[in-house]
C-alpha cells in the first residue's frame, strides 16, 4: 500500500487468542528525479504498534526500512497494527510517497530445512510429526475461536429478535389502546352535539 511520510495507516487483523502473528514489511521512498520508487528507503524507518481488542498496546517499537515483527495474542479478537515512518520532517514539508510491502501471517510455523536435512530420517520423521501436530493444534484452536464468535453472533441474533417481537407487541398495543380512545372520544363528541 501507498502512504505519506509522516501518514500512519492501520490494518485490523482478526486473531485466535495464544497466536504468534509475524508481520514483514519494506519501505520504499518515492523519488522525484527518477519518478520510480527507489529500492530501499535509507535513514528512514517504521513505528509499528500493535493494539490489542481491550486497546492495550500490545506492541509498539521502532524499526529500520525493512524488518520483520512479531507478538502472541492473549486476546482472541480484532488486533489493531498500525505502521508510521519516524521521518523528522514537519507535516507541511513531508509530501513524499512511501510505498509498503507488508505481509503478515498468523499462527504460521516454519519448518527449518537445514535441521531436518541434519538429522537422520527417524529424527526427521519425528520432527515433520512433532510439526504436523502443532498445526493440527493451531488449527484446533482456530476453529474454536470462529465457534466462539459464532456462538456470539447467534446470541446478539436471537437478542434481536426478540426485541423486535416485543417492540410489534407495544406498537399493536398502542394503535389499539389510540383506536378505542378515539372510537370513545368521537362517541362523546357525538353525544354531546345530540347527533346520536
Amino acid at each position: 500500500f501507498h502512504s505519506g511520510e509522516r501518514e500512519e495507516k492501520c490494518i485490523i487483523e482478526d486473531v485466535p487468542s495464544d497466536t504468534l502473528v509475524i508481520g514483514n514489511y519494506k519501505v520504499q521512498r518515492w523519488d522525484i528525479h527518477k519518478q520510480d520508487f527507489l529500492e530501499s528507503a535509507p535513514g528512514l524507518g517504521m513505528f509499528v504498534t500493535v493494539t490489542t481488542p481491550s486497546a492495550e498496546v500490545l506492541l509498539s517499537k521502532l524499526y529500520g526500512p525493512q524488518g520483520t515483527f512479531s507478538f502472541t495474542s492473549y486476546l482472541s479478537g480484532e488486533h489493531i497494527i498500525c505502521l508510521q515512518s519516524n521521518s523528522t520532517r514537519f507535516v507541511a514539508f513531508a509530501g513524499s510517497k512511501l510505498r509498503i510491502h507488508l505481509d503478515i501471517r498468523v499462527g504460521e510455523h516454519f519448518l527449518d530445512e537445514s535441521l531436518v536435512q541434519a538429522k537422520d530420517k527417524v529424527n526427521e520423521v519425528n520432527f515433520r510429526l512433532e510439526h504436523l501436530i502443532e498445526q493440527i493444534h493451531h488449527i484446533s484452536k482456530e476453529q474454536n475461536y470462529e465457534r466462539e464468535r459464532e456462538e456470539k453472533f447467534r446470541k446478539t441474533s436471537e437478542e434481536t429478535n426478540s426485541n423486535i417481537l416485543w417492540w410489534a407487541i407495544v406498537q399493536t398495543l398502542i394503535l389499539i389502546s389510540i383506536g378505542i380512545w378515539q372510537i370513545k372520544s368521537l362517541r362523546d363528541f357525538f353525544i354531546s352535539k345530540k347527533l346520536v
